[in-house]
């Protein structure tokens, strides 16, 4: 077996025990990139020399006695809407294309704290507005399964980098499903933490009130390893909380007997693909094999999810871009003679088709005479479906269903049809609204050999319950699994 191929937890206890060194890891993660990242085109910036000084550091302060902690030397993927010191940050826009950040998000200072290694900057729909990465204004992601097909978004670069071993980890960030998405399209595990729960500072901005950063992994270990190192307190971010950080490794293999399973009706009716359907209620069943109970539950108010979600979420990117002036850094275009002319013109050339959709679509909800119209009743809805999981949670401990109404669909499918695209955040949208924590572990293949991914979801800080529901199913669960070529490579 190659470095490259080794697991977070698998790669911890070979650094901890000497037999690897952080720069091997590190060595073989880029040797993989330089392999298949022509094939998939995971990364916007790979940090060779970067990454290989961090490694060196990590091995020289593990020689002087520094303990190992969960990602000391491992190699992680960065969404590239994350701010990182001395490594650009381009959200996948021209308008940001050549910025450096002056400093580290929250989460990366969390890293290297943990002594992660920074490997790169993977690709991800502009401004992370999109759900299959081909909105990125540098080049669209392919899915490591099948290279026609797209790896969901917005954090498909980071999902498609785990998946091809580029990586064994990476972070992404999620405000209608952008990591949970990804992460069922491409076979691998990612999560959703609580609203608050992981700060967002040095996040860049799409809807304040909806995004969230979550860890992306091959397995469910891995993913509550990222997480232990990544959640907390910040007081630079006024929505996080002070709700303690469980330790969210030590009760993973607790028996799940005795545990209530909802499946909300809502989640399992007409739109949902007949063979997702099949594969996602198997899951089901392995986890009513485990012990659990499975009840129906309702979320009547989810039908309007999709409806209120790209109206408070646009109406708040409308709010958030308008800071992309052209002024202090950014694509600037010289040709013009007026100030405003210059506004114009910059973001008309620096901002790509989905992000002017949005920020269009937002501000006419924000406009005087549609704001009580729109806005507000939007916001009047998201009040309804969040009161409709504390009515299912009063019955349940977790609830389940698919991640995505269809398996990965081609490159080029939908992108010309905006309403099919949102249709596919229709099971994961609701969380944001709520502000909930979710989970998508992969849970079958389709005969095309295309992942499925099972979607749990939790209540408020319920990250440990519904780790520890994923990585049961993980361990109990038994599925064929096509081998992933790549042009002929694994």
């Amino acid at each position: 077996m190659e470095i490259y191929e080794l697991s977070i937890a698998e790669l911890h206890e070979q650094i901890q025990s000497r037999r690897i060194s952080a720069r091997q890891a590190c060595e073989s993660a880029l040797g993989r990139i330089a392999s298949v990242e022509n094939k998939v085109d995971a990364f916007l910036t790979v940090a060779r020399e970067v990454a290989l000084r961090e490694a060196d550091a990590v091995d020289a302060a593990l020689a002087a006695g520094k303990p190992v902690e969960y990602l000391t030397g491992i190699p992680l993927g960065i969404k590239d809407v994350l701010c990182t010191k001395g490594l650009p940050t381009t959200c996948g826009s021209r308008i940001l294309e050549g910025y450096y950040p002056p400093y580290d998000a929250h989460v990366i200072e969390r890293l290297r704290h943990a002594g992660a290694v920074i490997i790169g900057k993977t690709n991800c729909d502009e401004f992370a507005m999109g759900s299959s990465t081909e909105n990125s204004a540098y080049k669209p992601t392919r899915n490591p399964w099948n290279l026609g097909c797209v790896p969901g978004g917005s954090s498909g670069g980071s999902a498609a980098a785990v998946a091809a071993y580029e990586c064994p980890g990476a972070l992404g960030s999620d405000t209608g499903g952008s990591v949970r998405l990804p992460a069922a399209f491409c076979g691998v595990v990612g999560m959703k933490p609580t609203y608050g729960r992981v700060s967002r500072y040095g996040l860049v901005a799409y809807a304040s009130s909806l995004d969230q950063i979550g860890p992306i992994a091959r397995t469910v270990r891995d993913t509550a390893m990222i997480l232990q190192a990544i959640a907390g307190h910040d007081r630079r971010d006024s929505t996080s909380v002070k709700v303690p950080v469980a330790d969210y490794l030590a009760g993973l293999d607790r028996p799940l007997k005795g545990l209530r399973l909802g499946l909300p009706k809502e989640f399992f009716g007409p739109g949902l693909d007949t063979e997702t359907k099949t594969i996602v209620e198997s899951a089901t069943k392995v986890l009513q094999g485990l012990g659990c109970e499975l009840l129906t539950v309702h979320l009547p108010h989810s039908e309007y999810a999709i409806a209120a979600y790209y109206l408070i979420a646009t109406a708040e990117a409308s709010s958030n871009l308008a800071r992309y002036d052209a002024v202090k850094y950014g694509l600037r275009d010289e040709n013009v003679q007026t100030l405003n002319g210059m506004y114009m013109a910059s973001r008309s050339k620096g901002f790509g088709a989905e992000v002017k959709r949005r920020i269009m679509l937002g501000t006419y909800a924000l406009s005087a005479g549609y704001y009580e119209a729109y806005y507000r009743k939007a916001q009047q809805v998201r009040t309804l479906i969040k009161r409709d999981y504390e009515e299912a949670f009063k019955h349940v401990d977790v609830i389940l269903g698919p991640t995505s109404p269809v398996p990965p669909f081609a490159l080029g499918e939908k992108i010309s049809d905006p309403l099919a695209m949102y249709l596919i955040d229709i099971y994961t949208v609701t969380l944001n609204l709520a502000g909930l924590p979710g989970i998508a572990v992969p849970c079958g293949f389709t005969q095309a050999g295309l992942p499925v991914g099972l979607q749990i979801i939790g209540n408020y800080f319920a990250e440990a319950m519904i780790l520890r529901v994923a990585y049961a199913f993980e361990q109990a669960a038994k599925f064929d699994k096509p081998l992933m070529r790549l042009n002929g490579n694994r």
